[in-house]
């Protein structure tokens, strides 16, 4: 007799069961949540490896404790097609940022932590509400200063029949260690790739001066775990690394070096979406240069470049 997550799997275009919930009955889950839990005593879950003691209240960079904090979830129509499908993503955004950028559209909820405090079994709550209400996925935004949290209420939502793969909406900027640890627990890494030089970085992201060194080796710690994102045949991709470059103004994204280190050290098969949706929010009224808008022919000359460079999985405009 067939089990009723197989059935569920089946009927929401899913072709395999998520990795996680292998992970989740032989226990590894958990004990994967307990280590990144553990090391929430002396943060260093971000690059900014900041060294707080967090389960006593102390705070770093990002602002975050050891206190779990959500600003919403719903199933979200406004991420890429092929994670939207018909029920939407089940969007679960994360309050507080370890990036900071300073023209953040999310400001609100990254740079001031606007959001409700949460349990551990209130986040797992929401992630078996959004596979009720017929979500393609579960996409956990900014989930890196509260992966331990993640890792812990996804064991538990496994344990209550969670079978919708898992996204882990990043900026890109990851530590390889603790990527090692998600191995086989994140079904699709869904990563901004933002900047290809260092001044830019630290100058709009908060002296985030290694973010190209740092990322490139994430992107490639996440195509060895998850590969190339496909879509099946009902058009919704369900693993694989999915990546987001935003051009934006005077070139501070160096999206044409962007493209050629892709093309180069990623296989050409990799998704890219190439994005021009940037406009100038929170603080970047006080950075002339970025104060501004993408011109189409420079959003086009970024496209263009990456075909040449015989990318094939692009999204774009």
């Amino acid at each position: 007799m067939r089990k009723i997550e197989d059935i569920f799997i089946e009927m929401n275009g899913i072709p395999n069961r998520p990795g996680y919930v292998k992970l989740h009955r032989s226990g590894e889950l958990k004990k994967r949540g307990e280590i990144l839990w553990e090391m929430l005593k002396d943060c260093m879950l971000c690059p900014r490896k900041c060294r707080v003691e967090r389960l006593s209240g102390e705070t770093g960079f990002c602002k975050a404790t050891a206190k779990l904090k959500v600003a919403s979830f719903s199933p979200h129509f406004g991420e890429e097609r092929s994670l939207v499908g018909v029920g939407g993503s089940g969007t679960i955004f994360l309050s507080h940022c370890n990036l900071g950028c300073v023209f953040c559209q999310n400001w609100d909820i990254s740079h001031h932590g606007a959001g409700t405090d949460c349990k551990i079994e209130d986040l797992a709550a929401m992630m078996l509400q959004l596979q009720e209400q017929g979500c393609q996925n579960i996409n956990v935004v900014t989930p890196t200063h509260f992966s331990p949290h993640v890792i812990l209420a996804l064991d538990q939502a496994a344990s209550r029949g969670l079978r919708l793969p898992l996204v882990y909406n990043t900026s890109g900027w990851e530590r390889t260690r603790i990527l090692k640890l998600l191995d086989g627990v994140v079904d699709i890494y869904l990563a901004d790739f933002k900047y290809m030089d260092a001044q830019h970085a630290a100058a709009y992201s908060n002296d985030a001066l290694d973010y190209p060194e740092v990322t490139c080796s994430a992107l490639l710690e996440m195509n060895r775990q998850v590969g190339v994102a496909l879509p099946e045949r009902n058009g919704v991709i369900c693993r694989g690394l999915m990546i987001r470059h935003l051009v934006m103004p005077n070139n501070v994204s160096g999206s044409i070096e962007a493209m050629r280190w892709i093309a180069e050290y990623l296989p050409v098969e990799t998704y890219v979406n190439i994005m021009i949706q940037y406009r100038p929010a929170y603080r970047a009224h006080l950075f002339p240069e970025i104060d501004g808008y993408v011109s189409r022919d420079a959003y086009l000359e970024v496209v263009t470049e990456a075909r040449t460079l015989g990318l094939t999985n692009l999204d774009v405009e």
